[in-house]
């Protein structure tokens, strides 16, 4: 029994190890997105969506996850404006694409699903500036892939 308790204890510290480790390596935040910037990025996504023919929701946030901005194409679907603020809020605190939460579901991690904030569904990107977050970017309303590629495009 005291076997059993050492390896999972073994097991455990090993985890809190691996996740701190990967913690350190999340590059650090920096100025806030301007709102001026915000509208830049969302230009650059919309155009995406609708060169595509896609209707989407856009919200950008700064490096606490506050709204910036927002911006949605005429008949998108309602849930996509809340789910949208979602994924650039995770993007944001997690310093992360919300892809990396669909990645670690699929490689056997449903833990991560219990973290507040978390988005399992791509179209959530941080906001990079001189390699560091300035905050988040999330698109919703068609496919996660579709929804990554516009936010993507906004960045650019």
């Amino acid at each position: 029994m005291s076997r059993t308790i050492t390896q999972v204890l073994g097991f455990l510290l090993l985890t809190l190890f691996a996740l701190s480790a990967a913690a350190q390596a999340r590059p650090e935040y920096g100025t806030a997105v301007t709102t001026a910037q915000a509208k830049k990025i969302a230009a650059g996504v919309v155009a995406e969506c609708m060169a595509n023919k896609w209707n989407v929701a856009v919200a950008i946030v700064d490096t606490a996850g506050n709204l910036v901005y927002f911006e949605r194409i005429e008949n998108t679907q309602t849930a996509s404006m809340e789910i949208a603020v979602m994924k650039a809020r995770a993007a944001a605190n997690y310093r992360r694409p919300t892809r990396a939460f669909v990645d670690a579901i699929a490689k056997g991690g449903p833990a991560i699903m219990t973290l507040p904030g978390v988005v399992a569904s791509p179209g959530g990107v941080p906001i990079m500036v001189d390699g560091k977050v300035t905050g988040g970017v999330g698109v919703s309303g068609v496919t996660g892939d579709q929804d990554e590629q516009c936010a993507k495009a906004g960045l650019k």
